[in-house]
């Protein structure tokens, strides 16, 4: 009894031996049949491949000549232009008149007090206030702007005797007494504690025993 065989030839069991109550193919499910004779098959062709008709060559420009420029022509003319004016326009200017400069007063300063002791000795007062009266032999206490410390019968003279100030209002220095033993003014007494004006020449005493005595100069 002839074998059972694949007669599909593109399938790996072709033309090999099945079983004999095999049906179809285990591999490609086809029908089973007796012995199929080896047919040569005809080789596979390769697909054919599709030829591109051929471009023909593109034709050649003609190659691009010279041309020369405008300027460059015989009978060429440059465009005329507008002469152009450099001169120079000026604006009138508006006068103005001139300012006057600002005076600035100096600044005030007042006027120099000098008290001529009678030995012909002269005290100056620096600045425009302080005291009369003598140094403090204590340490850290100021001497006074008008030191009479030195003059016969200073003893006489309080470490703070007097204070002068010189007053804007009033044009004039003022006197404060602040003494013990009294002032003087042109033989007047002071009362404490009260403003008087010194006046030039006028004549000052420290004291009643007509000891310490002075001209005020103002200048």
């Amino acid at each position: 009894m002839p074998a059972n065989r694949c007669p599909n030839p593109s399938c790996e069991y072709f033309n090999r031996a099945l079983p004999n109550n095999a049906k179809v193919c285990p591999w490609c499910s086809t029908p089973v049949g007796n012995v199929v004779s080896n047919t040569p098959q005809p080789p596979s062709q390769p697909p054919s491949i599709q030829q591109q008709p051929s471009q023909p060559p593109p034709s050649q420009q003609p190659p691009v000549q010279y041309q020369r420029p405008a300027t460059d022509q015989p009978n060429y003319q440059a465009p005329q232009q507008a002469p152009v004016d450099y001169s120079t326009v000026y604006q009138p200017r508006v006068s103005y008149p001139p300012t006057p400069p600002v005076y600035t007063p100096p600044p005030q300063r007042a006027p120099l007090l000098k008290l001529i002791h009678t030995t012909g000795r002269e005290f100056n007062l620096v600045g425009e206030g302080g005291y009369i009266g003598r140094r403090s032999q204590s340490p850290g206490i100021a001497p006074p702007e008008i030191d009479l410390t030195g003059i016969p019968s200073e003893g006489i003279v309080s470490r703070r005797h007097a204070r002068v100030d010189w007053d804007w209002s009033q044009n004039a220095y003022m006197i404060v007494d602040m003494s013990t033993n009294g002032i003087y003014l042109n033989n007047n007494p002071l009362t404490p504690g009260m403003q008087y004006r010194l006046l030039n020449g006028d004549s000052l005493r420290f004291g009643q025993d007509n000891l310490v005595n002075f001209t005020v100069y103002v200048v």
